[in-house]
């Protein structure tokens, strides 16, 4: 697959110099590698390269965990898709009481978001009032957005909503009696063999875990304190903790790498988190957010033809990037994850038309 170096190459071309790819890359077919390469450095101040067993972040990525976790609530009887956050029991301000799970699945709850997309651009200007070390749990992130109107009456429109996953992990909470992280790393991450993956708090990474680099133009910055280094090898670039939560939740911040995003995705598809019933329930296409583009539980797909071309999920945070892709009819797998702000969604899209024209 030596295509794929050559996108490599072509997305590095194309941005002159500024924002080369540094991050890791796997593709598979039922099991086998077919194509594995990493590129840039987890460490720009030390110069320690980036492999294919380097753990990133992944941002809203991991909205997949958080939605399989509640699919294996209603599978033991605990909730169902239709219970509304009235009957739930949790202090949600002024949240209407008529939301419910299914809603939140599909982002059509209609809630207010801490940071709405569809117009918000600067995530980190968020932690300016409400200090990122301080967001250690789903709970900090009410006050943020629970007394605020909602957008639109439930179940009517899709917008997507990061503060829905926030609600839905205070349901798993709940529910299970453990906190969010600690039941994804039970009951998610150890069945699949994902030992690389994790909620990891900012100031206690683990090995093997990049740091995230953003910027522009040779300036760049990490996801570590904001302190300037000079001279790095792309021009004057600083490292940056504080432009996302200190710890990783229900809508996004896990880590893990290129094989765990393979092994999980056989885990999935092998009916080895949820039952065949909830599997397919989870990956019907419940929203519509474009002519192709479907929304299921925690999951995107684009369908053409009414045949699944694609599911996916992609995360951007400030040092994040990626996409992990898995393509039914042929049992193929793709995943692209970077830490720095610029080629995963190129080089994820220019794998779909080499893999599938």
């Amino acid at each position: 697959m030596q295509w794929i170096d050559e996108i490599i190459k072509k997305h590095n071309q194309e941005e002159q110099g500024r924002i080369q790819f540094s991050g890791a890359i796997l593709i598979s077919t039922k099991g086998e590698i077919n194509y594995e390469n990493s590129c840039g450095f987890s460490n720009r101040s030390d110069k320690i390269k980036n492999t294919t067993n380097t753990r990133f972040g992944i941002a809203s990525g991991c909205k997949i965990f958080t939605a399989i976790a509640i699919c294996q609530l209603v599978e033991k009887g605990l909730l169902d898709f239709n219970t509304s956050l009235g009957d739930i029991g949790i202090d949600l301000g002024q949240l209407d009481s008529a939301i419910t799970v299914h809603h939140l699945l599909a982002h059509t709850s209609g809630i207010a978001d801490y940071f709405d997309e569809e117009f918000m651009t600067d995530y980190e200007g968020l932690w300016k009032t409400m200090p990122m070390y301080t967001m250690t749990s789903p709970k900090c992130f009410l006050p943020m957005f629970k007394h605020s109107p909602s957008k639109f009456a439930p179940g009517t429109q899709f917008s997507y909503n990061n503060a829905g996953f926030i609600v839905l992990g205070l349901i798993v909470e709940k529910l299970s009696g453990l906190s969010f992280n600690h039941y994804v790393q039970e009951h998610i991450f150890l069945p699949c063999g994902m030992h690389d993956s994790g909620y990891f708090s900012m100031d206690q990474l683990p090995e093997r875990t990049a740091i995230g680099y953003v910027g522009n133009d040779g300036n760049w910055k990490t996801n570590i304190y904001a302190i300037p280094i000079v001279g790095g090898p792309d021009g004057n670039w600083k490292t940056n903790i504080y432009a996302i939560p200190i710890v990783g939740g229900p809508d996004g911040g896990a880590y893990t790498t290129v094989h765990d995003l393979d092994k999980f995705w056989n885990a999935l598809m092998e009916n080895r988190l949820l039952s065949k019933e909830l599997t397919e329930k989870m990956l019907y296409p419940h929203a519509r957010e474009s002519e192709y583009i479907h929304y299921g539980y925690g999951v995107w797909m684009i369908i053409d033809h009414n045949k699944v071309f694609k599911f996916f999920v992609m995360g951007s945070d400030p040092g994040v990037v990626m996409q992990s892709s898995y393509y039914p009819a042929s049992k193929t797998q793709a995943h692209v994850i970077a830490n720095a702000n610029s080629g995963a969604s190129f080089i994820a899209s220019q794998i779909d038309a080499n893999l599938f024209e």
